[in-house]
């Protein structure tokens, strides 16, 4: 589901809490917590929207530009920080302390945090999108959620009340993934 999707109402209160817990039960080698999440709250999505347009001129200068296409550009960077009832940043610290710990197995902590999140939200009738993005790796989010050198953003979590479906895709056969290990 694509976060446009996502309309109010969104997880809220306890809801939203029993949410976030959830993520507290993924899997995590040598209890490091490698990863945060950060909600960004209705009042903070003009700030979050502020951070969107110049992270996508730094990608790309020529979106700079008064034409009608750049402004547009402009405004749909902008427009994403207000898709979700619900938006969370997903956030990894890679290598730093604990260096024995592969940042392969942080991501995969993170990763099931982030689907924990997505179960949770699901049983509790809601729907949720990730989203990722160059704009993640940009100096001006990096500045606004002040993440530290040894952290990335990986993905934006969005949840809300599913408004509409779109026929799912089709999802792999074990035949495609599953190989065996030869005696």
């Amino acid at each position: 589901m694509r976060p446009r999707r996502l309309a109010a109402p969104g997880p809220c209160g306890e809801e939203l809490a029993r949410i976030v817990q959830a993520a507290g039960a993924a899997p995590d080698h040598d209890r490091l917590l490698p990863w945060r999440f950060v909600l960004v709250p209705e009042a903070a999505r003009p700030r979050l929207a502020a951070a969107f347009e110049p992270a996508l001129v730094e990608r790309d200068p020529a979106a700079t530009g008064e034409q009608r296409e750049q402004r547009e550009q402009r405004e749909q960077a902008r427009e994403k920080a207000f898709r979700a009832p619900v938006l969370l940043l997903a956030v990894v610290r890679l290598a730093g302390e604990a260096a024995e710990v592969p940042d392969a197995e942080r991501l995969l902590s993170l990763g099931r945090a982030v689907q924990n999140m997505q179960l949770m939200a699901t049983a509790l009738g809601f729907a949720s999108a990730l989203t990722r993005g160059k704009a993640l790796g940009s100096r001006p989010l990096q500045e606004l959620f002040a993440l530290a050198p040894d952290e990335q953003a990986v993905c934006f979590a969005s949840m809300g009340t599913a408004a509409g479906h779109k026929p799912g895709q089709p999802r792999p056969q074990p035949d495609q993934y599953l190989t065996h290990l030869a005696p």
